[in-house]
């Protein structure tokens, strides 16, 4: 099982098919679902029904608590895995690393990044922006023209990576989510990003966002969503996009949302040797710089991001993104943590409906965490 998308299953099928042929006999069979059932929910009862799980690191702690899936450093070659840990991009490979057991293989990599349509900046005559203030500025050339996906989950972690953007990572402080001033200061953001988007933001993940500014020239920019590579290659929908490096609160951009998911397989196989022969092929450098970038992929491997092939494919997708990988905030991976973000999530939505004040969004959030998000 992974999720729905060419990102998601079409490297998934390009290397079951490898996997077949180099393996007479063994068929692996790729099902998919949503980008949103993939962010959203648990993945405990999909061990039962594949051997073979793509996911989401936020699950760690609940999937290590419910002894579902094998932990792989006892399965795996240990050289193998201090391969990946010095060649993943950013902290992709640790993010599932969890209560001193690996989890599952980073195969693929992704933070929130920027995008764009450089033949529309180009006509405008507008640069990409480098600050949260360009980014407004450019968004006066009409309401729409700067989007971001704002459905509540990508609006919540929009929200967090504005904060950690500004120098302070949430969910590190003793009394609560944020320092109060850089919470106020990320809902400002957030607000004055919701007046300039469009009008369809509200209802976006960051799937619908790309795919509408890869159709239609509504959107030119968008400062904060999660990248996906196939966008930047050459034919694959009517106009290509660009992406680059998040606007910066003065730090440099960095604090954007650490994304990706893991390969992982399910301790109730019974392929359990073929599962880890496979897991192997598609997490070993050969693969994730060649077969699986080549397919649609996203690789986790830091030398296909850095890697001459791998950046022809994606248009310097990977290379221009890399210094956003490398400095993304990591979300908390402990019991409860997966729930609040889903709580978050709807939080934030009330505020950018207008159904919540700044104060009152940053008690709940507060609230929340000191109820929920510890437990």
């Amino acid at each position: 099982m992974t999720w729905r998308h060419d990102r998601g299953l079409a490297p998934m099928l390009a290397t079951a098919h490898q996997f077949s042929l180099e393996h007479p006999g063994v068929s692996i069979e790729w099902e998919a679902r949503s980008l949103r059932e993939f962010g959203e929910a648990p993945v405990e009862h999909l061990a039962k029904r594949y051997d073979l799980v793509v996911l989401d690191h936020p699950w760690m702690a609940a999937l290590s608590q419910s002894g579902s899936f094998l932990p792989l450093e006892e399965h795996l070659l240990a050289d193998f895995l201090a391969d990946f840990s010095r060649d993943s991009a950013g902290p992709s490979h640790a993010s599932y690393i969890f209560d001193g057991h690996q989890w599952a293989l980073a195969i693929d990599a992704a933070a929130q990044v920027a995008g764009c349509r450089a033949d529309l900046l180009d006509r405008e005559g507008v640069p990409m922006p480098k600050s949260w203030e360009d980014v407004f500025a450019v968004a006066a050339v009409r309401r729409g023209f700067v989007s971001l996906p704002l459905f509540p989950l990508d609006a919540f972690l929009a929200f967090c990576s504005i904060c950690a953007n500004a120098g302070d990572a949430p969910f590190t402080e003793s009394s609560g989510v944020v320092p109060r001033s850089t919470g106020a200061y990320a809902l400002d953001v957030l607000r004055r990003l919701r007046g300039v988007a469009s009008e369809k933001a509200l209802s976006e993940n960051p799937i619908a966002v790309w795919e509408r500014m890869s159709a239609t020239d509504e959107t030119a920019y968008c400062p904060l969503a999660f990248g996906y590579s196939n966008y930047a290659r050459p034919a694959y929908r009517r106009h290509l996009l660009s992406f680059g490096l998040i606007p910066s609160a003065g730090g440099g951009p960095v604090g954007a949302t650490l994304g990706g998911a893991g390969l992982a397989i399910s301790v109730h196989s019974a392929h359990r040797e073929v599962a880890l022969a496979y897991a192997t092929m598609v997490g070993s450098r050969d693969c994730q710089c060649t077969l699986y970038v080549e397919s649609g992929g996203q690789p986790g491997r830091r030398s296909a991001w850095a890697g001459d092939h791998a950046n022809a494919i994606t248009n310097g997708y990977l290379r221009a993104t890399l210094p956003v990988i490398e400095t993304a905030w990591l979300r908390p991976r402990h019991a409860g943590f997966a729930e609040y973000q889903n709580i978050g999530a709807a939080i934030i939505a009330r505020f950018l409906t207008g159904e919540a004040s700044d104060r009152e969004t940053l008690d709940e959030l507060d609230r929340s965490w000191q109820g929920h998000g510890r437990t």
